[in-house]
């Protein structure tokens, strides 16, 4: 564990270590393999070997002879990554995904205590205002976005919320939770300066982010995965991570065990039908 003046969890990328991956596993079948990705993972391949990307540790370990992501995760997001084990479930779950179908729900730590369920229905498109390119924003003429936020708990300052996606936009959630003025926590990109992306992706976590960011991280958790839409019957679901857990019960005084009720809660209600 470490002490109270270092960042937590850490604000860089260790290599994958083959005995947590297996541990990550909560699915290896004919069809699927489905992993809990931690926060701070790349999915892509990456120049610093294999075992530094969750594309590359499960090529090492599992050697499999085809697999393909369905979906990723940004690299600080964590929770339930789902890759399909031949062309044919590929191409019928990226089909089903690019079609919206498979039911995916996310839980965010975001600042401020939002009071209600609320809708934002805006068009997302890039942000020329900031010298980031991948940034997206709120935009006139933009892609139609859709997303509800269901706060479960609220204290400190902070919300925990549940997060739905009715589209499929880049960056859609923390867009939208800027625009909506409760931004996720830990947001290098779309939190108080977007120039601390850069700053991180140069010169790694500084001063300057440990005193605008309370976490080193931005605070989005992939906690669902409703495959029967798409015509599996697989329903997965990723514990509440150790890093949020310790965040929330620290700065809400939501203890992990009551947090993960809350977010099951969420989960079971959306994936009832």
């Amino acid at each position: 564990m470490s002490d109270a003046n270092t960042p937590w969890p850490p604000p860089a990328a260790p290599l994958v270590d083959p005995g947590d991956l297996r541990s990550w596993v909560m699915l290896d079948d004919e069809r699927l393999l489905v992993i809990d990705k931690p926060g701070w993972l790349v999915c892509h391949p990456s120049k610093q070997g294999p075992w530094s990307s969750l594309a590359g540790a499960v090529r090492e370990e599992f050697k499999p002879d085809a697999i393909r992501f369905i979906y990723r995760l940004d690299r600080e997001t964590s929770g339930v990554i789902v890759l399909g084990k031949t062309e044919a479930v590929a191409r019928q779950l990226g089909r089903a995904t690019f079609e919206r179908k498979p039911g995916k729900y996310y839980i965010a730590l975001l600042e401020g205590e939002l009071a209600a369920t609320t809708t934002i229905d805006q068009p997302l498109g890039p942000d020329h205002s900031v010298n980031v390119t991948v940034k997206s924003c709120v935009l006139a003429g933009g892609q139609p976005a859709t997303t509800v936020v269901h706060p479960l708990a609220a204290g400190g300052g902070f919300t925990l919320a549940g997060i739905e996606l009715l589209t499929g936009r880049k960056h859609q959630i923390r867009a939208h939770a800027e625009w909506l003025g409760h931004r996720v926590v830990g947001d290098k990109l779309y939190g108080p300066d977007p120039s601390l992306y850069k700053e991180f992706a140069v010169h790694g976590w500084t001063p300057r982010h440990a005193a605008l960011l309370p976490l080193t991280r931005q605070a989005l958790h992939c906690a669902a995965i409703d495959l029967r839409p798409a015509g599996m019957d697989y329903r997965l679901r990723a514990p509440w991570p150790a890093d949020l857990a310790r965040f929330a019960e620290a700065r809400m005084a939501l203890g992990q065990a009551e947090a993960q009720e809350r977010i099951d809660r969420f989960v079971a209600e959306k994936t009832a039908s």
